[in-house]
């Protein structure tokens, strides 16, 4: 029972990220003559030019890249974006449903088209970034992306935006540039917005503290704060002398408090304020 547990963990954020997806492809972007990226770029494209669904194409293109997938990513991997890009045609699919039967109603807009492209940004920025943050894809683009992240470490919104923005250059043939222009919109706000949530959703602060006085401030921090603290050894480059730095990570809300314990024991204290967009453990949250 456990197990099966942590698998809908998984299975379940991903279902719902196509879904948020899904949406924003038919709610904002094929309305308005927008463009996606990738492979569903290409859809969208083959959609514009002779009707052909979504979810029938989007199924039929990524069928060939999965034994690409298979070798680069492994079979567990396979098994996520098999999830993901089945759970995105069924998604795109009941959409197509609901907009024939009257049941959802597209944004289409004549004037507002920033409005559109900043909400089509939000929704497939989503999606995705909740997708990949559980280890799918939607296929295509999505598997190139997460090969070249795990060999080079280049994050996957900036794969993704380059492999969009050449999709979208092509498909200058068949819409207006001022649409192209408004997709531009959409498919940079889409890769902020998959970056955020693969990092966290949250920022954490980390405080790197060096002191003569760091096992007070040690102290202080715990009593107070009820944190967790470490204290590194360190020794002065210029003046040999050996020191402690206090290294302690707190929510931001507890940001300036922990400066006030620190200022208030030694006022002199060397401080270092990092962002750190995910933390793990006791205070935080598990996994």
């Amino acid at each position: 029972m456990k197990q099966v547990l942590q698998q809908l963990k998984i299975i379940l954020p991903i279902i719902i990220g196509t879904a948020i997806y899904a949406f924003g492809l038919h709610y904002f972007v094929i309305p308005n003559r927008l463009m996606e990226g990738g492979v569903t770029g290409i859809a969208v494209l083959l959609n514009y030019a002779v009707g052909w669904p979504l979810s029938i194409t989007t199924l039929a293109i990524n069928i060939p890249l999965f034994a690409f997938g298979w070798k680069m990513l492994g079979r567990a991997q396979m098994i996520y974006t098999l999830l993901g890009t089945l759970s995105l045609s069924g998604c795109l699919a009941l959409m197509e449903q609901f907009i024939h039967n009257g049941w959802l109603t597209p944004l289409q807009t004549s004037q507002d088209f920033m409005l559109a492209a900043l909400y089509a940004g939000v929704t497939l920025g989503a999606g995705l970034g909740i997708v990949f943050r559980f280890g799918g894809t939607t296929g295509g683009a999505d598997i190139i992306a997460r090969v070249i992240t795990r060999r080079k470490g280049i994050s996957m919104g900036q794969i993704i935006l380059t492999l969009d923005a050449i999709i979208i250059g092509i498909s200058i043939v068949f819409i207006s540039v001022e649409k192209v222009l408004y997709t531009l919109v959409v498919v940079f706000i889409a890769s902020r917005l998959i970056d955020f949530i693969q990092d966290g959703a949250y920022s954490a602060k980390a405080f790197s503290i060096i002191s003569d006085e760091g096992a007070a401030i040690a102290r202080q921090i715990t009593n107070d704060l009820d944190r967790g603290v470490t204290l590194l050894p360190a020794k002065g480059a210029y003046s040999g002398q050996q020191k402690e730095v206090v290294y302690c990570v707190v929510q931001r809300q507890e940001t300036r408090r922990l400066k006030q314990i620190v200022r208030n024991i030694d006022p002199r204290a060397f401080i270092v304020i990092n962002d750190v967009h995910d933390v793990l453990g006791e205070g935080f949250k598990e996994e």
